[in-house]
């Protein structure tokens, strides 16, 4: 996301709108109802399909190696939708010219200027302008980077989940000219978490809508009202979030407690090792064992207090948590070669 200071959006000017489900849910078509819906409320309106933005090749696994040698799995899709967010964002800081999609960005320059093509209209007073980002979205925290957006430029914001069974959504897919695989959508159903305002207070402005059958008039007529009532509420950098900042340093301490914890299994792992070979007398083992566990635990423990208490907040998505994680595995590796050391001097 860019780093400049936000610049002054006037009140109700904008919303981002986030259309959610699994695959073939309905969001694309919903959206081109809300669009012709749009200009009779006499709004500017786009849609933001991830789908043709993102090219398909960022979501393929890539084997990579890190400094040990050790192989693992990994796909650019993150920093493809950060870079759709950064075209809107861009679109925002300067309304008066219609930005181009970077092609150092990775996303479809042909795609974005479909998007923003006629929104630009005559200079002076513009009517409201919604964007219409249809997408999965099946974790709160890609939600969230939209809702963050708004906040930065209050704007309004709002979310629609299109609630379709899976039966339907398989059978709709396959339908499709280009299909998603049906075990995708199958992992998607595994994780897919609907919009939960009891659970995220900024999840207060959504609904959700049953596409099973069609989406009739009157849920449609609750979509206007939805964007209305947004874009007359745009959210505001001063509003108080500590909950949900407080809930995003607890998720990024624990993948990097988590991380730790499987980088000092390892380690222990080969301390056991090397003490076997040298021939470390059972019931000594079977201390170092102990030791070695309950060492283990203390150190994450107090790690965990570290990222929640002393760490200045970030979000998981601005730290490196594998290269957090690296660095407290050393720092345990020292107090491991420490024990294995007087239960080696002592075997």
């Amino acid at each position: 996301m860019a780093t400049e200071e936000a610049v002054s959006v006037s009140r109700a000017s904008a919303c981002l709108c986030v259309l959610c489900g699994l695959p073939a849910a309905g969001k694309s078509t919903l959206a081109r109802r809300i669009l012709s819906t749009a200009a009779q409320h006499g709004w500017r309106a786009t849609v933001v399909p991830y789908d043709d933005l993102i090219p398909e090749q960022a979501f393929r696994t890539k084997v990579v190696e890190d400094g040990v040698n050790l192989q693992e799995m990994h796909t650019e899709w993150k920093s493809h939708r950060q870079a759709v967010l950064y075209c809107i964002e861009q679109f925002l800081q300067k309304s008066e010219i219609l930005p181009e999609a970077p092609s150092s960005s990775g996303i479809s320059v042909a795609a974005w200027e479909q998007c923003t093509q006629g929104l630009m209209g005559p200079k002076g007073l513009k009517p409201p302008l919604v964007f219409l980002l249809d997408d999965n979205f099946y974790y709160p925290s890609m939600r969230y980077e939209v809702c963050q957006l708004a906040r930065k430029y209050s704007l309004g914001f709002c979310q629609v989940y299109l609630q379709c069974d899976l039966e339907s959504c398989i059978s709709r897919n396959q339908s499709r000219s280009q299909p998603v695989p049906t075990e995708v959508i199958l992992e998607m159903v595994k994780r897919l978490e609907s919009p939960n305002p009891q659970k995220n207070s900024w999840e207060i402005n959504s609904i959700t809508l049953n596409s099973t059958g069609t989406v009739s008039k009157s849920d449609i007529q609750r979509v206007m009202e939805l964007i209305s009532s947004a874009l007359n509420n745009p959210l505001s950098l001063g509003e108080d979030n500590k909950e949900q900042k407080d809930a995003d340093r607890l998720k990024c301490a624990n993948s990097v407690v988590h991380q730790a914890d499987q980088a000092c299994r390892r380690l222990i792992s080969e301390a056991m090792k090397t003490a076997r070979e040298n021939k470390v007398r059972p019931e000594r083992m079977r201390s170092l064992a102990a030791q070695l566990s309950e060492s283990k635990a203390t150190f994450l423990h107090n790690l965990g207090k570290h990222f929640l208490h002393e760490v200045p907040f970030i979000q998981e998505e601005e730290i490196n948590v594998e290269h957090a994680a690296k660095r407290a595995a050393e720092i345990f590796n020292d107090d491991l070669k420490e024990i294995l050391s007087r239960i080696m001097n002592d075997k």
